[in-house]
C-alpha cells in the first residue's frame, strides 16, 4: 500500500528533484510567499507606536529599551539578516567543521602542548594517576599481609602440641584463712550438721539436722521435715554425716507448735555444736547457714542479720506443724533442704535453726531464696530441745483466744474472734470483738504477735493484756494455761 503523494506545499518546501543526489538544489521550487501577519493589537499599538515615519512596530518605551537596532539587522540580534536559522527562507550551505580550543592543543607525552608548544598539566590527568597508584599500593599491603598470615598460621600448624616438661606456677604461700571468716566456721562447724532423710513407701522428705548432745547422740531438726514418719510404721529416717556415713535415726520427740524436733542417731565419735545466745544479736551481725539445700550436703552459704523478732507463722506442707515463732531474719542464702541446718554467728556457735524462707508467688516450699530467710532462736531452740530429750513433748503457754489482724489506720491490734470457755482469757473477762493491744506493755499490731507475746511466757504466768472495747482501752489480768 503506497502513501499519498504529499501536498504541494509541503513538497516545495521539503521536496528535492529526482536528478539532485544532495540535500538541496539550486533550482528547487520556489516558496510558498509569507503570510501576511494580522495586524496588532490595541495595546501593543499604543506601547510600540511607530516613530519617525516608519511602518510597523517601533522600538520598545524608554526604560524597556533593548540594545539599539544596528545597521545591518534588528535591534535583538546584529546578524539577524545573516543567520539562517533565524529566516527560514535563507539558503542552506554547509560551513567549516566546528573548531574548539582543546582541539588546537596537542598531546606530548602525558603533558598537553598548546599552539605555542608550551606544556600543560590537567587535573584530570593528575588525579586519575594517584587513584591508579592508591589502588595498587593497596593491592600489595594485601598481597603482603595475606602471605605473612599464612605463613604465621603455617608455622603454627607446625609447631608441636605436647610439651612433656611443661611445669604451671604454684601459688606460695597458701591462701590466710583467719580465725572467724567463713572458711574457719565451715570447717568447725561443718561436722556437727547432718543431713535427714526420711523414706516412705511412696514418698519421701531431705532436710538438715545439727547435733547438739554427742554423747546422747541427739540431733535437732524441724518438725515439718520428720513428721510424715511420726506415725508411719513402715517409714525410715537416716542421718548422713559429713564424712559420708550414715546412721539409722529415731524420733525422739517432736513438737509442732514450735516447729521443732529431736532425734536420736547410734554414732561414736560425734561432734556437736556449740550453741550460742540469740539474746545478743544485733542487726547487721555476720552470719553462716549451713545444711544440705537440695540434698546437697554440707552447703555452706553466708549473710547478715536482717531482722530480730519477726513474727513468722509456719505451716509446713504435708505436716502438722502450725507455729509462729519470733524468728531471726537473714539473708543468707536458704533453700528447701537447709530446714533443720544451723545459722551460726562469727564465733562458730549456732544462734539459730534455718526453718522456712520467703518467696515470690509461693509458700517458700518450692521456690528458691530471694535473701528472706528465718530461723528459730537457739534461746527457744534450747529450751523446747531439753523438754523433748527429757519428757518427749514440749508444753507451751496459752491466753485460750482465737484472734485475727486488724488495723483502724492509725493503729493495729488483734481482734479477739472466739473465747475458748474456761480459758485464761474467759477467766479474765477477755470477750469477742475486744481488740488486744498490749500484752505486759508490749505492742501486739496482729495475731501472730499476739501469739509470740503469749509463747514467751511460761504455763502459769500472770500477764497483763491492754485491750480496746466499745472505743476506749481497759487493762485486763490473765493467768495463762498450759497449751
Amino acid at each position: 500500500m503506497q502513501s499519498p503523494p504529499p501536498p504541494p506545499a509541503e513538497q516545495a518546501a521539503f521536496g528535492r528533484p529526482g536528478d539532485v543526489a544532495g540535500s538541496f538544489a539550486g533550482d528547487r521550487p520556489t516558496a510558498p510567499p509569507r503570510p501576511t501577519p494580522p495586524p496588532p493589537p490595541e495595546a501593543v499599538l499604543r506601547a510600540f507606536a511607530p516613530r519617525g515615519g516608519a511602518t510597523g512596530l517601533g522600538e520598545p518605551p524608554e526604560g524597556r529599551r533593548q540594545p539599539r537596532r544596528t545597521a545591518t539587522g534588528p535591534f535583538w540580534k546584529a546578524d539577524a539578516t545573516a543567520d539562517p536559522w533565524r529566516d527560514p527562507y535563507a539558503p542552506a550551505a554547509l560551513g567549516a567543521p566546528a573548531r574548539y580550543p582543546e582541539d588546537e592543543e596537542r598531546r606530548s607525552g602525558p603533558f598537553l602542548v598548546d599552539a605555542r608548544g608550551r606544556r600543560k598539566v590537567r587535573l584530570r590527568d593528575v588525579s586519575v594517576r594517584l587513584a591508579s597508584l592508591a589502588l595498587l599500593a593497596l593491592m600489595l599491603v594485601g598481597l603482603v599481609s595475606g602471605t605473612t598470615a599464612w605463613f604465621l598460621g603455617r608455622t603454627a600448624d607446625e609447631e608441636p602440641l605436647l610439651s612433656p616438661d611443661t611445669q604451671l606456677s604454684e601459688v606460695s604461700p597458701g591462701a590466710s584463712r583467719e580465725p572467724g571468716s567463713v572458711a574457719d566456721i565451715a570447717a568447725r562447724v561443718g561436722p556437727a550438721v547432718v543431713s535427714v532423710e526420711v523414706r516412705l513407701a511412696n514418698a519421701g522428705a531431705t532436710g538438715s539436722g545439727v547435733v547438739v548432745d554427742a554423747e546422747g547422740g541427739y540431733v535437732v531438726t524441724n518438725n515439718h521435715v520428720i513428721s510424715g514418719a511420726a506415725d508411719s510404721d513402715d517409714a525410715e529416717i537416716r542421718a548422713v554425716f559429713s564424712d559420708g556415713s550414715g546412721s539409722a535415726a529415731r524420733i525422739v520427740g517432736r513438737d509442732p507448735a514450735s516447729d521443732l524436733a529431736v532425734l536420736k542417731v547410734e554414732k561414736p565419735g560425734l561432734v556437736a555444736a556449740s550453741l550460742g545466745d540469740s539474746g545478743e544479736l544485733v542487726v547487721g551481725d555476720p552470719v553462716v547457714a549451713i545444711g544440705s539445700p537440695l540434698g546437697l550436703a554440707g552447703t555452706v552459704t553466708s549473710g547478715i542479720v536482717s531482722a530480730l523478732d519477726r513474727p513468722v507463722r509456719l505451716s509446713g506442707e504435708g505436716s502438722d506443724t502450725n507455729a509462729v515463732i519470733s524468728a531471726v531474719q537473714t539473708d543468707a542464702p536458704i533453700n528447701p533442704g537447709n530446714s533443720g541446718g544451723a545459722l551460726v554467728d562469727n564465733a562458730g556457735a549456732v544462734i539459730g535453726i534455718n526453718t522456712a524462707i520467703a518467696s515470690v508467688g509461693g509458700n517458700g516450699t518450692t521456690g528458691g531464696s530471694i535473701g528472706l530467710g528465718f530461723a528459730i532462736p537457739v534461746d527457744t531452740v534450747r529450751e523446747i530441745a531439753e523438754q523433748l530429750i527429757s519428757t518427749g513433748q514440749a508444753v507451751h503457754a496459752s491466753l485460750g483466744v482465737n484472734a485475727r489482724s486488724v488495723t483502724d489506720g492509725t493503729r493495729d491490734g488483734a481482734l479477739v474472734v472466739n473465747v475458748e470457755p474456761a480459758s485464761a482469757a474467759a477467766e479474765a473477762g477477755i470477750q469477742e470483738q475486744d481488740v488486744v493491744i498490749a500484752v505486759d506493755g508490749e505492742p501486739v499490731g496482729s495475731s501472730e504477735e499476739l501469739q509470740v507475746a503469749v509463747d514467751a511466757h511460761d504455763p502459769g504466768d500472770t500477764v497483763t493484756v491492754e485491750l480496746v472495747r466499745g472505743g476506749s482501752s481497759t487493762e485486763v489480768e490473765a493467768t495463762l494455761d498450759t497449751a
